[in-house]
This record gives C-alpha cells, structure tokens and sequence, in this order.
C-alpha cells in the first residue's frame, strides 16, 4: 500500500509541470469516467477552437492605446469550410485587400500581422497583452511599424504577401496554432526577413505555444524582440538565425 502510494505522489508531482494527459489510471480494460469526460471535454474546445473567429470590433478597441493604422485583410478562403479544405487559398491575400494594402505601401521596417489561423480563440485571448509588451518595445527601438493588419481564414505564408506589398523589411505574423486538446488557445509567432509571395517555412523563425500555460507573454515578447533584432542586423531570417536567448536564462 506504502509502494502504491508513492507512485501516486510521484505522478502527482509530475502533473505540476505538464498539462498532458499522465497517469491517468484506468478502470478495467478501460480509463476512468472522470478521465473519459475531460478527454471529450477537451476534444470540444479544441474543435470550438478550430471553428472560432477574430473578434474584430474588440481588438479594434484594445489595440487602438497603440497609435497605429488598424486594417481588415482576407485571404482568397471564403468561409471556414473552405479554409480548412484548401490550405493554399489561406496563404494568399484576395484582391480587395491586396488594393487596399497597396495604399497603406512605405518604408516600414516591421509589418505585424495578426491572424487567426486554426484557433481564433488564441489571439482573442492573447494577442492584446503580448502586443502591450512588445509594441512598446519597438517603439523604444525606434522601428517603424506598419499599420497592424488582422486577417481572416489566414495562413502563416500571408504574411509574405502583406509584408511583400507594404515594403517591410520583416514581416512578424502572430496566429492561432493547431489546437491540441490541452492547448486551444496556443498562438504562434512567425518572422521573416524580405518578406514577398513564394518563400517556404525554412526562410522563417517560429515562436511557439505562447499562451499562460506555455510561454508567457513576456518571454515570449523578448525572444521575439530579439531574433527581430538580429534579423534586420544579419538581413536574414529561418534557417540561419538561431534563438540562443536561452543562454541568458540556463547558461
């Protein structure tokens, strides 16, 4: 009973540092009912997730503190449906937008893109206290950022059309990640250098899992900020820009 019992503190302990589904147990051949309800549970906000969208008119309001331009983009994915089944139609801006982005056209260094990708609920939630931190940031910088540009039905390649056509010299695409089903409301943030239609992911930096239960907003915020340092420094970005910030924090 001791021996049983000190597996389970051991588990216990364990679950302090994971969301992840671990010792579960099980009940005959099958697993606990508790277990079996969370399980579905999760599998629902995951899907809920998938299906949700940019609530607009609200980010219009909390992102406005910033002073910047805020515009509405789509990409040639008409509804969700569509999005979902043709990936390619989501990595491309449609031409309503592609005309109103050519009047926004400048000498930016950084274009911020904000997508909802595959969980809408992901930037709802996050995106309004990472750009708190980061915004200001580059301001202390002296970057000049574009107008911000929240897209609907987007993929992470959009950002190299919107980049491409406001003349960033980065392009910074914050979307919803694929929801697991401990993870509806993960986002991720995407950088890449000269920034223009038909790159592929190795020209790009990945930040990922930015949400309260992942990667803070303000560690997230500094990494960001640093490998966007680094990148316009080196002219370049993917591939050949390494993230070695963790060096300040496990040396």
């Amino acid at each position: 009973m001791s021996e049983e019992l000190n597996k389970r503190n051991l588990w216990d302990k364990l679950k302090e540092y994971t969301s992840a589904r671990i010792a579960i147990g099980r009940t005959g051949n099958s697993i606990p009912v508790q277990n079996s309800l969370e399980f579905k549970l999760a599998h629902a906000h995951a899907r809920d997730a998938v299906y949700s969208k940019l609530d607009t008119d609200e980010l219009h309001k909390d992102l406005a503190k910033h002073n910047l331009s805020i515009i509405n983009i789509k990409s040639q994915a008409d509804y969700r449906e569509q999005y979902l089944q043709r990936p390619d139609l989501g990595r491309r801006i449609d031409a309503e937008s592609n005309d109103l982005l050519k009047t926004h056209k400048g000498d930016y260094d950084i274009a911020i893109i904000i997508a909802d990708g595959l969980s809408a609920t992901a930037i709802n939630q996050n995106i309004v206290p990472l750009l708190d931190i980061l915004i200001p940031m580059f301001n202390m910088g002296k970057f000049k950022l574009s107008p911000l540009c929240l897209v609907e039905q987007g993929r992470v390649a959009i950002a190299d059309d919107i980049g491409g056509i406001l003349n960033a010299k980065l392009s910074l695409i914050l979307i919803g990640e694929r929801p697991g089903l401990s993870s509806a409301d993960s986002m991720g943030a995407y950088i890449t250098y000269a920034p223009r239609t038909g790159l592929t992911d190795e020209s790009r930096n990945c930040i990922s899992n930015i949400r309260p239960q992942g990667l803070p907003v303000q560690l997230a915020a500094e990494k960001i900020y640093y490998l966007i340092q680094q990148s316009l420094r080196r002219h370049l970005s993917g591939v050949h820009l390494k993230d070695d910030t963790d060096d300040k924090y496990f040396p």
